[in-house]
């Protein structure tokens, strides 16, 4: 009977044969995953035994990993911002960098029911994820207002133009508890009878075309449409940013995730606008521009 350390190296090896980048890590995560444990009771547990039937399912998927296919579909979960979500090719893995407009919105949101003095009955503070995917944004804002109680000052809505992944979001709703506190509507951004917004969030496609030809291998298992942003990828971006001017509160604010190279053309775009409005592109951790603040 193998034990924990004899899989991991076994796995290791063929994963760094694949091309893995973090053939080590793929190996803990995924056997984990087949035995219901964390990594860190992996490698305090190195000389247990695995069953055979648990060794077998795990070779099953270390090939599935060799292919190419994302940790996260076969494991069927993914960290964000502290919270697990389902994943599988109904919509992207959420990824970090995604993290920054959570973190954004909720600043704006505290800020506009702490700034002033709130009259009785003023209306909730609406709120939109565009193209909602997998639901993270809308999800983990949803569960960070929660927990500083002021979810009953917000209305959120969450939408996408493929079914799949707004069923996919519906489900990490009901599993943080939060499905009955967020709007989920099927739409081509957004639904055109919804009153303006305080606050638009999207993370929409924005790769290049050229970029979709030479993505990795595990990014091809994601769902293609939720990638292709056109010849310089903002193409679907360019359309929310059009439509801005209709949707979007007077004082309100958009906040889009740009890609790494793409902080002088979102303000070119945004200069199209008729009237005035400013874009500041806030940087990720790593100092790239990140996420887009579009304001009048």
């Amino acid at each position: 009977m193998a034990t924990v350390d004899a899989l991991l190296r076994e796995a290791t090896d063929r994963l760094r044969a694949a091309g893995s980048e973090t053939p080590r890590l793929d190996s803990e995560l995924l056997l984990g995953g087949v035995l219901g444990i964390e990594r860190t009771a992996l490698m305090a547990h190195g000389e247990a035994p695995v069953g055979e039937g648990s060794a077998f399912e795990f070779r099953a998927v270390v090939t599935r990993r060799e292919g190419g296919e994302p940790v996260a579909y076969l494991r069927g979960v993914r960290e964000f911002l502290g919270l697990a979500f389902a994943t599988d090719q109904r919509a992207l893995v959420p990824r970090p960098e995604t993290e920054r407009i959570v973190e954004l919105a909720e600043t704006e949101v505290v800020r506009r029911l702490t700034g002033a003095p709130r009259p009785a009955g003023d209306p909730p503070i609406r709120i939109v994820d565009v193209g909602t995917g997998s639901g993270a944004i809308a999800v983990s804002l949803a569960a960070r207002l929660r927990s500083r109680r002021m979810l009953d000052e917000a209305d959120l809505l969450a939408t996408d133009d493929a079914p799949d992944a707004l069923a996919l979001a519906k489900e990490n709703a009901v599993a943080h508890a939060v499905a009955d506190r967020i709007r989920f509507a099927l739409a081509d951004l957004v639904p055109a009878d919804e009153p303006p917004f305080d606050l638009v969030l999207a993370n929409l496609p924005y790769v290049t075309s050229v970029e979709m030809e030479g993505l990795s291998v595990p990014v091809t298992f994601e769902p293609r449409h939720a990638l292709d942003g056109g010849a310089d990828g903002l193409d679907v971006i360019r359309r929310l940013v059009a439509i801005l001017p209709a949707i979007l509160a007077r004082s309100g604010a958009a906040f889009l995730e740009i890609g790494a190279g793409q902080g002088s053309a979102i303000v070119d775009v945004v200069a199209e606008l008729p009237g005035r409005w400013t874009c500041f592109v806030e940087p990720d951790l790593a100092g790239l521009p990140r996420v887009a603040r579009v304001e009048r």
